[in-house]
C-alpha cells in the first residue's frame, strides 16, 4: 500500500499511507479533487494575483497582497524552515506535489474553472505557507487601530473605549472543555464552533489521516497540511479559540524620494534607504485602466480569458516593515501619509510550520503543549485533554513585547520608543468547577490583546454548563444552538423608560467588562416629549414581554432586530457623529474597519450604557426608532431577513430571498453576525461545529456549513447544510471498515 481513499456517508475523505510523507501526499490529492477551484483561488490571493480573473474587486487585495510581501514572507518561511526542520520541510513538499498530481488528474473540475477559462497552475512549496499567511493576514485585526486614531482624532480620545467592541472584520470562536468529573463518563469533552466569514467552499476541510506513526480526524484548512486547529488523535484532542492579541503594528513613516531611490526616517534621526521595487497586477475585463486609482471600486466577475489591464504597484520596506498604504506622495487623495506593517513572520521567518507534525503525533496533552511552543500565528488560546485526564488551556502564539502605544494605533516610525524588544511568554489558565469557557472574552490573552469580545457568549455558556452536573456529547449541540441574546438588555432597558421613568437605563457592568468613561461633551437638554401612540406603545410592551431569544421563526426578535437597525442608522446619523463619518482613504480592503455604521453597530451597548453621547439624547433617538419601526409593515419572522450569505470568489445566481433562514445573531452563542443597520443577512458565523469525545473518539461528532465537496452538483456539495442549519452533527467514524474505499494512489 502506498496511500488509500475512502469516504463515509458524507463523502468526508478517510486516508491511509505507510509514512507522513505518503499521507501528506495523499491530502494533497484528495484536497485538490475536492477543492480544486478554492485551492487555486486560494493561490492566486496569496501571490496577490486574483484580479487576473476575478477582476477589479479583488484589486484591492492583490494589491495589499504584494505591498504586504505575502508571498515573499512564505518563501523566506519555507527558507528557513528547509534550514531548522527538514523533516517538515520535506512533509510540506510532498503535500504539494500530492496537490500538483491532483490538479493534473482532475477529471472533474469545477464549472467556475469554464466560466473564467482559468487553467490550475502549479503550485510551489512554500504555496501552503503563502495560503496560511494570506488567511490570516487581517485576522488580528490591525486595521482597527486606523479606526482607533480616526475616531480618537474626530471625537475625542474617550471615543477609542466607547466604540471598542468586537469588530466587523474580526473572526472569534466558540469553545469550552467539560472535565471528567462533569461528564457522563469520566472522560473529558471539547466542544465548539469556530465564527469566521463563511465561505463556499468552505474556510475547514473535515479529513481522517493515518498512518502508522498517528491517527488523526479534525478539521484542515484546504491547501496546508495536516490539521492544525481542531483535531483529536484518538488519546488527545485539542481545539482553538482567537485570542484576541495584538501582535501586529504599524508605523507612520516620512518617506522622501531621492536619486539613490526611497528613504526613511528612522528612530535615530538619520534617513534610512528604503527597499523598493515595482510590480504589475493584471486585472481582467478592465478597459482602459490609468495608473492605480479608482480602479477597486468597479463591480462584476470577469473572465480570465477576457481584456486585461496592468496595474503598477509601488512596493517599499522600510526597517520597520513593508509600506502598505500610502507612500512619498501620501494617499491616493492626496493626503501625506505612508504605513509600514510589522508583522512576526516577516520579522522571524518562522510561520510556526513546526508545530504541525508534532500536532499529528501527539499522544497526551504535554505533547500537544510542547508542539505549541513552536506556533506563531494566529495567536490562539487552546484547550485540550487527555485520556489519562490530563488537561490544557493555554494561548500559543507570538507577541511582540513593545510599549502600549503600539496596540493603540499607529506609532511614530521616526521616533524612539517604539521598538520590539522581546516575545511575551503564553500566559496560561486552569478550569473553573471542571470547565474552561473561551469566546474571545478576556480571559488568559488579557494581557496580549487592546480589545476583546463582549463576555456575554463566555458568560452564557459558562451559564448553561453550570446547569447540569454532567454532560454527554450528545448534550453539546443545545449549547451549540444556543440563542439567547444578553446584548439586548441595554436598549430594551431604554425602551422601558419611554413608558415607564422609574425603569432603569443600564445594566449591571459586569467587573471584566467595564463600562467606557463618560464622555467630556456637555449633555443636550432634553425636550418633552408627546404620549407615544398606540402602535408603539404596544409594540413596547411586546418587546419588554420577549424571551430575548433570536429564532428564526420569532416575529419578536425581528421586531427587535428592526428597532436596533433603526436606532443605529439614526445614531450613525446624527450630527455628533457625523466627525466619524468619513475616513481617510486607506486602501479598500481596510474600510470595513473605519465604516461609521457598523462600528456603531457593535459598540451599541457602550454607546447606550454611557453616561453621556455627546450631548445625543437617546431617548429622542430610541422614540424615533420605535416610531418609525411601529409605523412600517410587520417584519414578519427573524429568519426571513437574517439569511446566509456566504462569500464566494464567483457570487452566484442565488437571491437573498433563497438563501436559508438562520437563527442566532453576533453576540448568542449561535453567532450568526450581521451588520445592524445595514443588512440583516449573516455573512460571518459557525464554519464548524465539533465534539471531541476523550471516552472514544468515534462518539465524537461534527459538521460545517455546506459538505465535503467544493464542486457545484456534487452529492457532497451541500449536503452537510440540513444538519448544520438545525443544529445537528454528524458522526465521526474512524473505523475503514464502516468506511468505502475509494482508490489506491
Amino acid at each position: 500500500m502506498s496511500a488509500e481513499t475512502y469516504r463515509d456517508a458524507w463523502g468526508i475523505p478517510h486516508l491511509r499511507a505507510d509514512s507522513p510523507h505518503e499521507l501528506a501526499r495523499a491530502q494533497g490529492r484528495v484536497t485538490a479533487r475536492d477543492r480544486a477551484w478554492q485551492l487555486e483561488v486560494e493561490r492566486h490571493r496569496a501571490q496577490g494575483t486574483s484580479a487576473a480573473f476575478l477582476g477589479p474587486e479583488a484589486l484591492s487585495w492583490d494589491r495589499l497582497a504584494r505591498r504586504a510581501r505575502l508571498a515573499d514572507t512564505a518563501r523566506r518561511c519555507f527558507t528557513a524552515l528547509e534550514r531548522k526542520d527538514p523533516e517538515t520541510a520535506a512533509w510540506v513538499r510532498a503535500y504539494v506535489d500530492g496537490v500538483n498530481e491532483g490538479l493534473a488528474q482532475n477529471g472533474r473540475p469545477a464549472p467556475e474553472f469554464a466560466r473564467t477559462g482559468l487553467t490550475p497552475g502549479q503550485w510551489e512549496p512554500w504555496t501552503p505557507l503563502g495560503v496560511w499567511l494570506a488567511t490570516h493576514i487581517l485576522f488580528a485585526g490591525f486595521p482597527a487601530k486606523l479606526w482607533r486614531e480616526h475616531v480618537s482624532t474626530h471625537l475625542g480620545p474617550e471615543a477609542v473605549a466607547l466604540f471598542a467592541a468586537d469588530g466587523p472584520g474580526t473572526a472569534g470562536s466558540n469553545g469550552w472543555l467539560v472535565s471528567g468529573e462533569r461528564t457522563t463518563t469520566g472522560h473529558a469533552l471539547i466542544a465548539g464552533d469556530p465564527h469566521r466569514f463563511i465561505e463556499d467552499p468552505g474556510v475547514y476541510q473535515q479529513i481522517h489521516l493515518s498512518c502508522p506513526e498517528f491517527d488523526v480526524v479534525g478539521l484542515a484548512v484546504p491547501g496546508v497540511p495536516g490539521v492544525a486547529h481542531f483535531g483529536h488523535t484518538g488519546t488527545v484532542a485539542w481545539a482553538i479559540t482567537n485570542a484576541m492579541a495584538d501582535y501586529q503594528d504599524l508605523y507612520r513613516e516620512r518617506l522622501r524620494r531621492t536619486g539613490a531611490g526611497v528613504e526613511a526616517l528612522g528612530p535615530d534621526g538619520a534617513w534610512h534607504l528604503a527597499a523598493r521595487h515595482t510590480e504589475t497586477i493584471q486585472v481582467a475585463g478592465v478597459a482602459g485602466v490609468a495608473g492605480v486609482a479608482g480602479v477597486a471600486g468597479g463591480t462584476g466577475v470577469a473572465g480570465g480569458t477576457g481584456e486585461r489591464e496592468t496595474v503598477e504597484v509601488e512596493v517599499i520596506e522600510t526597517d520597520r516593515g513593508p509600506v502598505i498604504a500610502g507612500g512619498p506622495e501620501g494617499l491616493d487623495d492626496g493626503t501625506p501619509a505612508a504605513l509600514s506593517l510589522r508583522y512576526p513572520p516577516r520579522v522571524t521567518s518562522d510561520l510556526g510550520f513546526g508545530a504541525l507534525l508534532p500536532l499529528l503525533r501527539a499522544r497526551r496533552v504535554a505533547d500537544v503543549d510542547r508542539a505549541l511552543d513552536a506556533w506563531t500565528e494566529p495567536v490562539n488560546v487552546v484547550q485540550a485533554a487527555d485520556t489519562e485526564g490530563g488537561l490544557l488551556h493555554r494561548v500559543a502564539g507570538r507577541v511582540p513585547v513593545r510599549p502600549a502605544a503600539n496596540g493603540l494605533r499607529p506609532v511614530p516610525a521616526w521616533e524612539p520608543g517604539h521598538e520590539w524588544t522581546g516575545w511575551h511568554t503564553p500566559p496560561r489558565a486552569g478550569l473553573t468547577d471542571g470547565v474552561a469557557v473561551m469566546a474571545n472574552q478576556r480571559g488568559p490573552s488579557t494581557p496580549l490583546g487592546v480589545e476583546f469580545a463582549p463576555p456575554h457568549r463566555a458568560d452564557r455558556i459558562a451559564a448553561l454548563l453550570a446547569g447540569r452536573e454532567r454532560w454527554s456529547a450528545a448534550d453539546m449541540p443545545a449549547i451549540h444552538t444556543d440563542t439567547h441574546l444578553a446584548s439586548a438588555t441595554p436598549l430594551l432597558n431604554h425602551l422601558a423608560t419611554l413608558t415607564d421613568p422609574a425603569s432603569p437605563t443600564d445594566e449591571t457592568v459586569s467587573p471584566t467588562h467595564p463600562a467606557p468613561p463618560t464622555t467630556p461633551t456637555t449633555l443636550t437638554p432634553l425636550t418633552p416629549l408627546t404620549p407615544l401612540t398606540p402602535q408603539a406603545t404596544a409594540l413596547s410592551a411586546r418587546l419588554l414581554a420577549w424571551n430575548r431569544r433570536m429564532d428564526a421563526d420569532s416575529a419578536d426578535a425581528a421586531a427587535y432586530a428592526a428597532l436596533r437597525a433603526a436606532v443605529v442608522r439614526r445614531l450613525a446619523a446624527h450630527p455628533a457623529l457625523a466627525p466619524a463619518s468619513l475616513p481617510p482613504a486607506y486602501p479598500e480592503v481596510l474600510q470595513p474597519w473605519l465604516a461609521l455604521v457598523p462600528r456603531v453597530a457593535y459598540a451599541l451597548e457602550h454607546l447606550l450604557r454611557a453616561d453621556d453621547l455627546y450631548g445625543i439624547d437617546r431617548a429622542a433617538t430610541i422614540r424615533a426608532a420605535l416610531e418609525e419601526v411601529a409605523a412600517a409593515p410587520p417584519p414578519g419572522a427573524w429568519g426571513d431577513t437574517h439569511r446566509l450569505a456566504p462569500w464566494r470568489a464567483l457570487p452566484d445566481a442565488t437571491r437573498p430571498a433563497d438563501a436559508p433562514r438562520l437563527s442566532g445573531d453576533h453576540d448568542c452563542v449561535l453567532c450568526t453576525s450581521a451588520v445592524p443597520g445595514l443588512t440583516d443577512r449573516a455573512a460571518r458565523g459557525p464554519a464548524a461545529r465539533y465534539v471531541w469525545d476523550l471516552a472514544d473518539r468515534e462518539n465524537s461528532r461534527w459538521v460545517v456549513p455546506h459538505g465535503a465537496s467544493g464542486v457545484p452538483g456534487s452529492p457532497h456539495h451541500r449536503d452537510q447544510q440540513p444538519l448544520w442549519l438545525r443544529g445537528e452533527l454528524a458522526p465521526v467514524i474512524t473505523d475503514f471498515t464502516r468506511l468505502t474505499k475509494e482508490s489506491d494512489d
